[in-house]
């Protein structure tokens, strides 16, 4: 199984994906979320070139675990997408809350400094979530 990761952002759309088995996820791009009509386009050459069979997107959910207007973002925007992907085509949200704290952690860990690298750090956010996904989906944990 494989899936696509997307971090819906207002300037920025982090892109992960899964390997063919679905245990790790893996940075993909970070596709510019203006014009909303390219980055639609670009995202659907993505998930149809990797063949994906889910695109999981990244929710925001905020501490109380109540949906706000990120939220209502995220899902018009996954609206648009589904009308544009091949019919039929699973589309799921995971919980995204710490998901880019997380990655700036594992980024400074690496010795990239995150406000020069925000593209990276917009895929580095959408890996971590997607691979949440991904281990609840298969029930277990990725060991590295």
């Amino acid at each position: 199984m494989i899936a696509v990761g997307i971090d819906h952002g207002e300037a920025r759309i982090g892109v992960a994906a899964s390997d063919p088995l679905g245990i790790l996820a893996h940075p993909v791009e970070t596709v510019q979320a203006q014009p909303i009509e390219a980055a639609l386009q670009r995202l659907v050459e993505i998930i149809v070139l990797r063949k994906a069979d889910v695109v999981v997107l990244g929710l925001p959910i905020r501490h109380d675990g109540t949906e706000g207007t990120s939220a209502a973002k995220v899902r018009k925007f996954a609206a648009r997408l589904a009308a544009l992907l091949p019919a039929g085509m699973r589309m799921e949200y995971q919980d995204e809350f710490g998901s880019t704290i997380a990655a700036a952690d594992q980024l400074r860990s690496a010795g990239r400094r995150t406000h020069t690298h925000k593209p990276v750090l917009d895929q580095a956010a959408a890996i971590v979530f997607l691979q949440e996904w991904l281990e609840h989906e298969t029930g277990r944990t990725a060991r590295l």
